[in-house]
């Protein structure tokens, strides 16, 4: 299966797998490929499948799209390990690691097709990356720079794809290798798969791209742990006529476990034509190293996936046994309103079912305020920007409002200048991210003495529209201000869900901007929420 890793932007640490025959985008409105970037288009480029291979084209972006780093301007052809930029989101293509993979050049020969002569092996351990070296000389030099380089892979990279390429990129640079390939396997009883295929040259022809390799040789590398030199055909007499030696070609040989502790993870194995280079014994030694620390890389990546995946657990079962307290409270207070509800029509008397229904509909208001924070939350947005008039979306507002202070007894004061320019936004999202702000100003006053202000202005030097929601209630203290956005975390005891203000901070993240708090114990609250209102930051305004 072919996959896209995301390694920076928004969406950093996410994995699309990629169909085998159906064209996709990559772009914020894409369903296949949906991106929260908002530097890039709508439909911003079009990855298509043709004959087991994927090309990428630029759909008129803003942006455009870089691959390796150069901008394409017709449809390219993508290579296992080629980084795609769009926006300021850079992605990997790649095959994801222990998956089948039915169209690989590499071939791992039967003993009765192809055999080599062993000439040195090297045990892999802990030991191996330790260089015996008996001059400080330039190959000395040499290698502790490789080694050096590797164990910076090793603490820095834990995307499995992608440290296999730069290790393989690593040996090409220090290696005269022809070919080179690394096999992988889940478990030592699964027939080790390609995982990285690399050339010094490019291959002329879909013969010349084929790679034959000893299964004698891989097979004693996984189950003796040792590192291999060998140059096939040498003493082999089935290789003598020069149509064989052709066919299969007359090679240098290294071949290493990739393997930590006694986990054998696959093998290293590169290859070049005797006419051309043959490899060394103090090669051997520096290649079973990088083996050895290959394994220690891929265990540390292993290592890193689990940590993520049991902090994903940990905030699953946060997240579940706050909304299930959230949800008891709502429930009890809904039936308790029905109970009321049912003594009014049994009592016949109106009083108590006015009583009874305000308790159900306060408590239907809350679970649907929960369900929608929940949603906001949860989901992957892809806003709708259209140009919003601020103005006519707060007046919504107000009207929506207005009733609750009415009950409560709370004034609501709106101010909006009347020249402020439309803005990109999307109408829905920003909706509920100011009613969270103001309700919770509504919940901080006190009946009868509260004030609730929401205002709007426009800054015309930086091109920034804000939106101000203030209360006269109780105040924040520091040490609650700075855990106010996160998630689960209320002040409201059993009113609240802890949701509302990390949703409000989500949907202006969403959108370019950005929120602040201004509080002080006795003295107020004041939440800011800065949008940019220049059309040309907004990634749809192009052809794309």
């Amino acid at each position: 299966m072919l996959i896209l890793n995301i390694l920076q932007g928004p969406d950093r640490g996410r994995r699309f797998e990629l169909p085998d025959t159906e064209p996709q985008i990559i772009g914020r409105s894409s369903e296949a490929l949906p991106l929260n970037d908002m530097t890039i288009s709508r439909r911003h480029a079009e990855l298509t499948p043709d004959d087991g291979h994927w090309y990428i084209n630029d759909q008129k972006s803003a942006n455009g799209t870089f691959v390796n780093g150069v901008r394409i301007s017709k449809p390219t052809l993508l290579r296992s390990g080629d980084q795609i930029r769009v926006g300021s989101t850079l992605l990997v293509f790649g095959r994801m690691g222990g998956r089948r993979s039915t169209d690989h050049p590499v071939r791992v020969m039967r003993s009765d097709e192809m055999d080599s002569a062993v000439e040195r092996t090297v045990p892999s351990n802990e030991d191996s990356v330790i260089m015996a070296v008996p001059d400080p000389t330039a190959d000395a030099a040499r290698q502790l720079t490789v080694l050096y380089q590797l164990m910076q892979l090793v603490g820095s990279n834990f995307d499995r794809t992608v440290l296999l390429d730069r290790v393989m990129d690593l040996v090409f640079d220090n290696f005269e290798a022809d070919r080179g390939f690394i096999l992988l396997m889940d478990d030592e009883e699964e027939r080790p798969d390609p995982a990285v295929v690399r050339y010094r040259r490019k291959p002329r022809d879909e013969e010349d791209r084929r790679i034959m390799a000893s299964r004698t040789i891989v097979q004693h590398v996984i189950h003796e742990s040792e590192g291999v030199l060998s140059s096939n055909a040498m003493s082999d007499k089935r290789f003598s006529s020069g149509d064989s030696v052709q066919a299969y070609g007359i090679r240098s040989v290294i071949c290493v476990p990739i393997k930590f502790h006694d986990k054998i993870y696959g093998v290293l194995h590169i290859d070049s034509q005797i006419a051309n280079y043959t490899f060394t014994e103090d090669q051997l030694h520096l290649m079973t190293a990088i083996g050895a620390l290959t394994g220690m890389a891929l265990s540390n990546a292993e290592l890193y996936q689990q940590g993520l995946m049991n902090v994903r657990l940990a905030a699953v079962g946060e997240t579940v046994a706050s909304l299930s307290h959230s949800i008891k409270n709502i429930l009890q207070g809904m039936r308790g309103g029905a109970e009321v509800v049912e003594m009014g029509f049994s009592r016949e008397d109106m009083n108590l079912l006015t009583n009874g229904w305000a308790v159900l509909s306060r408590n239907l208001d809350r679970i649907y305020e929960l369900t929608m924070n929940m949603l906001a939350y949860s989901k992957q947005r892809k806003p709708e920007m259209e140009m919003v008039q601020l103005k006519t979306l707060l007046s919504d507002m107000e009207d929506l409002i207005q009733p609750q202070c009415d009950r409560r007894d709370i004034a609501l004061i709106t101010e909006c200048e009347g020249d402020m320019p439309p803005i990109p936004a999307d109408p829905g999202g920003l909706h509920q991210a100011i009613v969270n702000l103001l309700n919770n100003a509504m919940d901080a006053v006190d009946p009868g003495q509260g004030v609730v202000t929401l205002r709007c202005e426009y800054d015309p030097i930086r091109h920034i529209a804000r939106i101000i929601v203030s209360d006269n209630g109780t105040g924040i203290d520091a040490e609650t201000r700075r855990q106010i956005f996160q998630p689960f975390y209320s002040t409201k005891g059993q009113r609240g869900t802890g949701l509302g203000l990390a949703v409000t901070r989500k949907v202006i993240e969403e959108h370019g901007g950005r929120i602040a708090v201004e509080s002080e114990p006795g003295e107020g609250t004041t939440f800011t929420i800065q949008l940019p209102t220049e059309t040309r930051r907004d990634p749809s305004a192009t052809s794309a």
